[in-house]
């Protein structure tokens, strides 16, 4: 039988010439593979310290999240971080003897303290972002000619139209 497919090959449901499902998901997932080993290449060189030594990432990590939420109760900010609250003691007990940290009574659980940014905090924070910010800044105006800057900014809405839907898709699953 000259027209016999090979033992495992599946027949095509798309129309001749078109890519088949298999080869679609295989390219998604070849996109996805190099996107996340991209991605963590990156956040791994932003994140690393500066001369002095910095802060850790974990450090960073938390400012950061009270940065972008406003005061937060420890164990919100652990849901958000991903850890239990008990993990985050020790470092927010660090965060406040630093001074980029506050405790502030809850307007409605006497139980429950806000955290929030101090003033140094928020100017730490702030000094560290344009740091990192600078050093890819260069990177970017050292190695990316003009059209590869404008692809860059165009891959980036679309690592954000990614991000969308990856929340969105955690989020119908939660509900389920």
């Amino acid at each position: 039988m000259p027209n016999a497919l090979p033992r495992n090959a599946t027949t095509p449901l798309s129309p001749p010439g078109a890519p088949s499902s298999a080869t679609t998901h295989s390219s998604a997932a070849a996109g996805a593979v190099r996107l996340r080993t991209a991605m963590s290449n990156l956040q791994r060189r932003l994140r690393s310290p500066g001369r002095d030594g910095g802060p850790s990432i974990a450090k960073l990590s938390a400012l950061g999240q009270l940065h972008r939420a406003g005061a937060l109760p420890a164990a919100e900010l652990a849901r958000r971080e991903g850890v239990k609250p008990q993990t985050l003691t020790r470092l927010l007990a660090e965060l406040e003897a630093e001074g980029w940290l506050a405790r502030t009574p809850h307007p409605v659980d006497g139980r429950q303290s806000l955290l929030k940014l101090t003033r140094n905090g928020s100017a730490f924070l702030g000094r560290e972002m344009r740091r990192r910010e600078t050093a890819l800044t260069a990177a970017i105006a050292a190695e990316l000619s003009e059209p590869e800057r404008a692809l860059l900014r165009d891959a980036c809405a679309l690592i954000d139209r990614l991000a969308d839907a990856m929340t969105s898709t955690a989020s119908s699953e939660n509900l389920s």
